[in-house]
């Protein structure tokens, strides 16, 4: 034989063949390790203590988008202009939620590539960053720290934002009722705070469900209300542009509507906690599903919003509704009360990023009073800030620009790229110019979206 030698020990033949006619060892251990990658079940092995079921998925993400930001449409559509303000929302809800698909993609990826059941945003971000290209590997703590800061400054950001709604919407109603004895809104936040101890004081999920379910009922009914404010009587159609002749007000117009649809800093808690994971994308699914209703209501209620008040919108729609009239009063009451019980939803995801990190410097015995000392110490924060800024409008669109702007379009646009970067882009690497489109559009959103909402803070104070 040409390609073997034969050599024989006792009565025993040997072949000895040559190991260039086998395929390479490496090969086999890369083929071995991307069975064992495509055979691994990241949800088989989840274990959660207290699961959420498909319908509690679906409340908590309707409620987490469908907050304040949603009755500031209107004032959005006055800055972009009725028609290509439609546009624009149809185009950024499209946007906002593929984000939210790649990033639960890939969490999904790197969960059976490193065998992990579930990765939270800021693990995500980190795996994504060390299974990238070389050059960027070395960044992999860096983008962990970043988007957990992010994170952090973001919700703690958007409850400031809940305390002066609820503030606003309640004191409107009283000093209708009692003139004479008119407070400043810094009061009526002071009033709020007992409410907001209780609920940032929940520490589990699941116990939040019916809050947020009564919170969505709340809003549902308000809203209702408010179509039927805003489809009788005079609207104001000579107030009102198709397109804005002003370019200067787009950015503010992008912050609003990113501020209002943007819930991504839940969807990874809440994907970790379902029962049945695979049920949260697909087709319908549970973000389809949430997203499809939360982008419609939110053209319905900015456009004819628009229509009804013209350039005399204010910062939520609820404010303009008749003051004077006890329907009215109800949506702006029961409005408060849903951002009210939205409140321990949103107080949840910073406080479950901040509080690991200072959990292991505390004694065990210390644990739950510190925990419950740090909710109350962080909770007072926002009052704080709260009270130093009671205007709506501003800090909707800074609130929106830099901080959803970053983390709702940016990072998954970032870690879908590092992700599938050794994997393959795609023909053409359509994936990579994609992304980049999003990372551009992210940033153009940021920088002129702060830059117009910082004018109005100056301006205001």
């Amino acid at each position: 034989m040409a390609d073997k030698k034969m050599h024989t020990i006792g009565s025993s033949t040997l072949s000895i063949i040559p190991l260039e006619n086998f395929s390479s060892t490496t090969h086999l251990t890369e083929n071995k390790s991307t069975e064992k990658q495509q055979n691994y079940d990241p949800f088989c092995e989840r274990d959660v203590e207290h699961p959420n079921s498909d319908a509690g998925a679906l409340a908590h993400l309707l409620k987490s988008s469908l907050g304040s930001g949603i009755l500031a449409m209107p004032n959005a559509m006055r800055n972009a202009g009725s028609v290509l303000g439609m546009v624009l929302t149809l185009i950024i809800g499209f946007i906002c939620t593929h984000c939210v698909h790649i990033l639960v993609k890939s969490s999904h990826e790197l969960c059976r590539r490193t065998k992990t059941p579930s990765m939270t945003f800021a693990e995500t971000a980190e795996m994504a960053f060390k299974s990238g290209p070389p050059q960027v590997q070395k960044l992999s703590n860096f983008t962990r720290k970043f988007v957990n800061i992010a994170l952090i400054a973001t919700y703690y950001s958007a409850l400031c934002v809940y305390i002066v709604f609820i503030a606003t919407s309640v004191k409107q109603v009283i000093d209708f009722h009692f003139p004479e004895h008119e407070l400043n809104i810094r009061l009526y936040i002071l009033m709020v705070m007992p409410f907001l101890y209780g609920l940032g004081l929940i520490r589990n999920l699941k116990y939040l469900v019916p809050f947020s379910a009564m919170a969505n009922i709340f809003i549902f009914v308000g809203f209702c209300i408010t179509l039927y404010y805003m489809f009788t009587g005079e609207q104001a159609t000579s107030q009102v542009r198709l397109i804005t002749h002003d370019i200067t007000t787009i950015p503010a117009f992008l912050s609003t509507v990113i501020f209002a649809m943007e819930g991504i800093g839940v969807v990874m808690p809440l994907e970790n906690s379902m029962r049945n994971p695979s049920h949260f994308l697909g087709c319908p699914g549970v973000l389809n599903i949430g997203m499809t209703c939360v982008v419609l209501l939110y053209a319905v209620i900015g456009l004819f919003g628009y229509l009804k008040y013209g350039d005399d919108i204010q910062a939520s729609i609820s404010l303009n509704l008749p003051t004077e009239e006890i329907l009215a009063q109800v949506v702006k009451l029961l409005i408060a009360a849903a951002i009210l019980f939205s409140y321990g939803l949103q107080f949840f995801i910073p406080s479950d990023i901040t509080w690991p990190m200072i959990e292991p410097h505390v004694r065990e015995n210390w644990r739950n009073a510190a925990q419950n000392s740090f909710r109350i110490a962080t909770i007072t924060a926002t009052v704080a800030v709260a009270l130093a800024v009671p205007n709506l409008g501003p800090i909707i669109s800074l609130v929106g620009a830099v901080c959803f702007s970053t983390l709702g379009l940016l990072c998954p646009a970032v870690i879908d790229t590092a992700t599938h970067w050794e994997r393959g882009l795609g023909k053409w690497r359509w994936l990579l110019w994609k992304n980049v489109f999003i990372i551009v559009f992210s940033l153009i959103a940021l920088f002129t979206g702060a830059y117009s909402a910082i004018l109005e803070i100056i301006e205001e104070m």
